[in-house]
């Protein structure tokens, strides 16, 4: 077998242990005599393949400690690296695109759980707005719309936003600390997800986001 072929394979390994949660977050993964022993490869090949997901951004190499798990996915970072720093109309624009079709299929896909569960956060977030909470709204406003997200049933669609997460939450930090106009309950957003009147449910979104971007 090629070289080339045993490191992608053993990428491949090492990359599900990560993404399988059998090595979470912060994990400190075994030396390189036991990754060679796990994944039945040599030691230059377990040490490139690590290289590979430490330039992935999964990995971290700390001096005299060892290599740790980082990060669980290697889009997000990706992604993170170029979203850094954009402008927040122009994240503003890629959630419109992306929120409306999760809305859409939410309205279409939605269990009586998720149904409950989302009037449920539609409920926190209005408290947390009540009580002028920076950090409870944005904690509240993020997890209406992440499941929203799951709601859709498209684990692409749930991964794109799980990946665009830190500049979805930056981005309501900005506008809760920037308001250009009274905030919008999602009330109606809910409720035609809840009633499943998917044209709604896109309507009300869209109206929503399209408003924060004629601030700009």
């Amino acid at each position: 077998m090629r070289r080339t072929n045993l490191i992608d394979q053993a990428v491949g390994r090492l990359r599900h242990q990560i993404t399988s949660g059998t090595w979470a977050i912060g994990t400190r993964i075994p030396a390189e005599p036991e990754l060679a022993e796990l994944i039945g490869v040599g030691r230059n090949t377990v040490r490139e393949a690590v290289q590979s997901l430490v330039h992935a951004g999964m990995l971290e190499r700390r001096q005299g400690s060892g290599t740790y798990v980082i990060s669980d996915s290697e889009l997000g970072n990706a992604m993170g690296r170029e979203i850094a720093g954009a402008h927040q109309r122009d994240v503003l624009e890629v959630r419109r695109a992306l929120e409306v079709e999760v809305a859409r299929l939410a309205a279409v896909r939605r269990t009586p759980s998720q149904v409950s569960q989302l009037r449920a956060l539609r409920d926190t977030r209005a408290q947390a707005y009540a009580s002028g909470e920076l950090d409870e709204m944005v904690a509240a406003d993020l997890e209406l719309h992440r499941l929203i997200a799951e709601s859709s049933h498209n684990p692409v669609l749930v991964a794109l936003y799980e990946n665009l997460q830190d500049a979805i939450s930056e981005n309501i930090r900005f506008n809760f600390e920037h308001p250009a106009h009274d905030d919008d309950s999602h009330n109606c957003l809910v409720e035609a997800i809840a009633e499943g009147d998917a044209t709604a449910a896109m309507r009300e979104i869209d109206q929503y986001l399209t408003a924060l971007i004629g601030e700009y």
